[in-house]
């Protein structure tokens, strides 16, 4: 601790039994909070014998491997000669230890050096690095952007890592490619830039692969959604409506579109499709993901999110979950599967509902506004920048004639979703289809708020057993559907 300084949080990292201190502390002539690392099961003589070591063997061999060779192949080549010099400095170590230090070397001198610790922390949504000159910056899921004490030595050491994480997935970044996305076997995604298109210098961007999907019950104690919001979901979903979630970068719309999966039903078949896997569903579901793909340096071997899109509706899917999108064509195909009889869910880039309606219906996608009415609900994500909050900021219905109609509207003052509308379109269409009436609807939406208030209060958080408790619930509740059920 340097004078004057606050500890915020602390917590331990276990990387690959190298013990790291997380501290997160503020200054006052700091404008953002900091991040620190400390390995503390490795004494600074350990790591001077281990430099020794690195400048003894690694340098020499690096210059022996092949330019086609992975991170992991690289590794698994040098462990066996690693642990010949380490068993020269340190004759007396055990096991664990010595598989310590190989890890530690191969991380600092192979790998991402420090960027793996930061990787390992499950806390951070995105790593940062800007250039050499200046820290890592990470984003931190409760504190938002901190700075940390890590720092890359040279441009050409940011290069080397775009080059590993590239090759590692069949990409390249080159002068003349100066810009790539790509994605760690995490699935992490990275995306980097080469100077002098980022004048500042080199660049890398990951954005983490959250292990633990969010669920219903996540959002519900995060306060991202009310228990009336979710339930009204729910509803939809087990109903077959479709579900558009809308909402800038980094809003939660992904996680929005996982929580929504919950709900699915075991007995039916689930076809997503994305640019990068982020989607998790319960693993008693019966779900095909897919993944677009870029064309090889040649332009060949390309998949887009069209292709995927066409190719899945001929495999008799009941569910279409789309990770974004983005051009008129793939619309077209996902609202003519909704008047088909499919139940699609996607993400769309817009701010609220307002902006939703008017994304689907002008250029680039510019649907005919009479074919929203397949779409039942609009859900928005909304995140607050200065505090970093995600919560739910609008839910909306949409009307035979295009037109959405508002249910509910976060109150930013009293930081609750509010109800400012019944639904109208979603029950009639429900008891045109089922039967129910609108008290029975209601019921039916009460029940389901008290089956969320039970899952919070279990703290229910997993996505396999959340799986387990919804196949539960719809086998001992006659499964009625919008589509013909």
């Amino acid at each position: 601790m340097e004078k004057g300084e606050k500890i915020i949080d602390a917590y331990e990292l276990n990387v690959n039994d190298i013990v790291v201190d997380v501290s997160i502390t503020s200054r006052e002539e700091e404008p953002v909070p900091l991040y620190k690392i400390s390995i503390t099961n490795i004494s600074d003589t350990t790591k001077i014998i281990l430099e020794k070591i690195r400048d003894e063997f690694v340098a020499e061999e690096t210059k022996t491997l092949s330019e086609e060779a992975s991170v992991y192949d690289i590794q698994e080549q040098f462990k066996a000669k690693i642990l010949k010099l380490l068993a020269k400095y340190f004759p007396n170590a055990d096991k664990k230890t010595m598989d310590m230090l190989i890890n530690y070397i191969l991380q600092q001198n192979i790998g991402l050096g420090n960027l793996d610790i930061l990787l390992k922390d499950t806390n951070l949504e995105e790593i940062v690095i800007n250039s050499a000159r200046e820290p890592v910056w990470v984003y931190h899921r409760r504190y938002g952007w901190l700075k940390t004490n890590v720092l890359v030595p040279s441009e050409s050491r940011i290069r080397h890592y775009s080059t590993i994480i590239g090759r590692d997935v069949g990409k390249e970044i080159t002068i003349l490619n100066p810009l790539m996305d790509a994605h760690l076997k995490t699935g992490d995604r990275v995306n980097a830039t080469l100077s002098p298109i980022s004048s500042k210098g080199n660049t890398i961007t990951i954005r983490k692969f959250a292990v633990k999907p969010w669920t219903i019950t996540d959002f519900i104690k995060e306060k991202t959604i009310s228990y009336e919001g979710a339930a009204l979901v729910w509803l939809a979903v087990q109903n077959e409506l479709s579900i558009i979630v809308a909402g800038g970068t980094a809003s939660g719309k992904t996680s929005m579109l996982n929580v929504i999966s919950n709900f699915f039903p075991p007995n039916q078949r689930i076809i997503s499709m994305e640019d990068t896997r982020e989607l998790m569903l319960p693993g008693i579901l019966h779900w095909v993901p897919m993944e677009t793909r870029l064309p090889n340096p040649e332009g060949k071997g390309g998949i887009e999110m069209l292709d995927l899109i066409v190719n899945a509706l001929r495999m008799r899917p009941d569910r279409v979950v789309v990770g974004e999108i983005r051009r008129r064509k793939e619309a077209e195909v996902l609202f003519e599967a909704m008047h088909t009889g499919h139940s699609v869910y996607g993400t769309l880039h817009a701010n609220n509902v307002r902006e939703t309606i008017n994304r689907l219906t002008n250029p680039p996608i510019d649907l005919p506004k009479q074919l929203l009415s397949a779409l039942s609900l609009v859900v928005v994500q909304h995140i607050n920048r200065r505090t970093g909050k995600r919560r739910t900021l609008q839910i909306a219905e949409v009307l035979p004639n295009g037109d959405a109609r508002l249910l509910m509207q976060l109150n930013p003052l009293k930081d609750t979703l509010e109800v400012v509308n019944e639904p109208l379109a979603i029950v009639e269409t429900l008891s045109l289809y089922t039967g129910l009436s609108k008290q029975d609807i209601y019921a039916d939406i009460r029940s389901k708020i008290n089956i969320l208030r039970w899952l919070v209060g279990k703290n229910v958080t997993d996505v396999n057993k959340l799986g387990l408790i919804m196949s539960k619930y719809y086998h001992n509740k006659p499964f009625m559907n919008v589509k013909g059920g």
